[in-house]
């Protein structure tokens, strides 16, 4: 099953932009899934198994690089991939 997962970051630190960038980048770097970013939250496209094992790495790693950080998760049972729909 193809799935959604918006997702909002907020790294309570000083460096907050690049704690971003490094989850992001990370997050992009696991193969089978897709995001896209905007200003204040990141979709994420892709099977459930691969997305959820994703988010459950880098958000473990974010968590242990800044203790003091909040994320903000939906995750939607459909694929809303634009790219993939009719």
């Amino acid at each position: 099953m193809r799935i959604t997962a918006e997702i909002s970051f907020y790294p309570l630190a000083d460096d907050y932009a690049a704690a971003i960038s490094g989850f992001l980048d990370r997050m992009a770097a696991h193969p089978g899934i897709r995001l896209e970013t905007n200003p204040v939250s990141t979709r994420v496209f892709g099977e459930h198994a691969l997305v959820m094992d994703a988010l459950r790495d880098e958000m473990a790693r974010a968590f242990e690089e800044h203790a003091t950080s909040i994320f903000v998760c939906k995750i939607i049972g459909r694929d809303l991939d634009p790219e993939r729909c009719d």
